[in-house]
């Protein structure tokens, strides 16, 4: 029976530089990326993609901007959307054409995702996300003032939109998703962590917020009962101490290891505390494999030669 792995990509990771931010430049990036699933796939693993998406919603909602005086601006929830949409393309092509490469047609299938969050989530009460281009003060006390806005100031450097990051509860299209695997599909999915939606009398309707690709990656591992969690980021092995002298490099930790590893404040919130969270959840849920490591090392983390993984205790 084929084995079934969740992959988790970044969205900084297909975004070489400031100069590189093109589509042509960012497919170039995706084909790279999908060399190394593809060669999974080869091996007989059934693959489930999920992507990030940070700066290219930013350049959603930049041009939206631009256009504002011609056209409405794209909601949060629709520039979430709009990303899924255009990376799921640019995966399902380039995934599809490699694998005709191999005479290997087994089906690449994208599926817009929502993922219902709780309106009641304390995230919506101190939004702390950045989302999109920068803003001189006066610009943002204006946005605040006429559209609602939460913003901030951002490390000097200008003031942003800030958005709410709430924890992901349910994949709306699991059921679905879970068949395309099942039929033997690659399936791209929950772009950007999905598109947020909560619950009301009329049904869904979707929020202005941004769930973390790496917990919906690991809640979609768990509920599809899946055999492996990988989370593909800019570094080879996760590290403590990072970018100091003194930085050593993990290959195998246990949960307790991780969570004390945490308590002491080796990983950042906005770079890897959300995967090693995410890896720990699905470690302890449901006793599956979770791997970190950078895109180029997948087919070699995977067979355990490099990266790191978190092990049940």
């Amino acid at each position: 029976m084929a084995l079934t792995a969740v992959i988790a990509v970044g969205g900084n990771a297909l975004i070489k530089d400031g100069r590189h931010t093109s589509f042509e430049d960012q497919y170039e990036a995706i084909v790279a990326t999908s060399a190394h699933i593809v060669e999974l796939i080869s091996q007989g693993w059934r693959v489930v993609l999920v992507h990030g998406n940070g700066p290219q919603v930013g350049f959603s909602l930049q041009r939206s901007e631009l256009a504002r005086a011609v056209v409405e601006p794209v909601p949060m929830d629709a520039a979430v959307a709009d990303t899924q949409g255009t990376m799921g393309y640019s995966f399902q092509q380039a995934i599809g054409n490699l694998l005709r490469q191999r005479q290997m047609d087994c089906g690449v299938a994208t599926v817009l995702t929502q993922v219902e969050v709780d309106a009641h989530d304390a995230a919506f009460q101190n939004p702390t996300k950045p989302v999109g281009f920068f803003l001189d003060e006066a610009t943002a006390q204006q946005r605040r003032e006429q559209d609602g806005w939460q913003v901030m100031e951002d490390a000097g450097r200008g003031w942003r939109r800030v958005v709410a990051s709430p924890k992901p509860l349910q994949i709306l299209e699991l059921t679905l998703i879970g068949q395309l695997v099942h039929s033997g599909a690659c399936v791209v999915c929950a772009g950007g962590g999905g598109v947020p939606v909560v619950r009301t009398p009329e049904g869904y309707r979707g929020v202005a917020a941004v769930i973390d690709k790496d917990l919906t990656s690991s809640l979609l591992a768990r509920q599809l009962r899946a055999d492996l969690l990988l989370i593909s980021t800019g570094v080879e092995k996760v590290c403590l101490h990072f970018g100091t002298p003194k930085q050593q490099e993990l290959s195998r930790l246990t949960a307790s290891q991780a969570r004390q590893h945490l308590l002491e404040g080796h990983f950042k919130v906005g770079s890897m505390k959300p995967k090693i969270d995410a890896g720990l959840a699905f470690v302890e849920k449901s006793g599956g494999r979770i791997v970190i490591t950078d895109a180029p090392n997948i087919s070699r983390a995977v067979a355990g030669e490099t990266g790191t993984e978190i092990l049940p205790d």
